[in-house]
């Protein structure tokens, strides 16, 4: 696979933004299936959070993968991630508490979803055992990365100025992985690896962006990364 040199910091090269819709495209059948609850019903509880314009039918082959680990999985059941409202950690913590059942859950998010992961914790960490986030921009500057211009169009404010409280690069009280790529074609690895003290631990994957979510040989290498944090 060839891998960008551009710096860290900088917006993915535009081949590697064009491989991502390839590799959305090609796993369009993963999405097919029932949308719910999965895996034991004893497992460890586990909610994953969608990427920006993606649905808990885009993350479903990930889901079904930490379910056949032993986990008690579900996606966030709040429709497309349209960007970030208001209210939008408030209704995240209302769907954790119903899934916790008072144990507390392990949030996965992707992209954008990891981001939301990170405050959602911060507002109410006695929900949140841990926190993965798979590509997310959890760093640096707001715009580094490919996807900032269809955010602002579609979510209808600055990605810089969101209508709720978020702490870029300030680590949850919990703890905190960010798996991250060089081969992302949308969010830079800078941004999505963060600073040394803005995770607990960082690791590196070889997958797109759209992989964390779609990637079959991606799987098995999320579900160990979470399986061993």
């Amino acid at each position: 696979m060839t891998i960008s040199r551009r710096p860290d910091t900088a917006p993915p090269s535009l081949w590697l933004m064009v491989r991502e819709g390839l590799a959305l495209s090609a796993r369009f059948y993963r999405a097919f299936g029932a949308i719910g609850e999965r895996g034991p019903p004893a497992g460890r509880p586990l909610m994953v959070i969608p990427g920006f314009v993606a649905t808990d039918r885009t993350t479903l082959g990930l889901q079904r993968a930490l379910a056949a680990d032993g986990w008690r999985v579900t996606g966030w059941g709040l429709g497309i991630n349209s960007g970030v409202r208001p209210d939008t950690r408030e209704r995240i913590a209302a769907a954790l508490e119903a899934f916790g059942r008072g144990e507390k859950v392990t949030l996965v998010g992707w992209s954008l979803g990891g981001v939301y992961a990170r405050e959602v914790a911060k507002l109410r960490p006695d929900l949140v055992a841990k926190v993965i986030t798979l590509g997310s921009p959890f760093s640096g500057d707001p715009r580094g990365n490919n996807a900032w211009r269809l955010y602002e169009m579609m979510a209808g404010h600055p990605v810089d100025e969101p209508p709720m409280e978020v702490e870029l690069g300030i680590k949850p009280p919990v703890p905190t992985l960010a798996i991250w790529s060089r081969g992302d074609g949308i969010v830079a690895p800078a941004c999505a690896r963060g600073e040394a003290c803005q995770s607990d631990r960082q690791i590196e994957l070889d997958c797109t962006h759209m992989g964390f979510a779609v990637s079959g040989r991606a799987y098995p290498r999320i579900v160990a990364a979470i399986r061993d944090f």
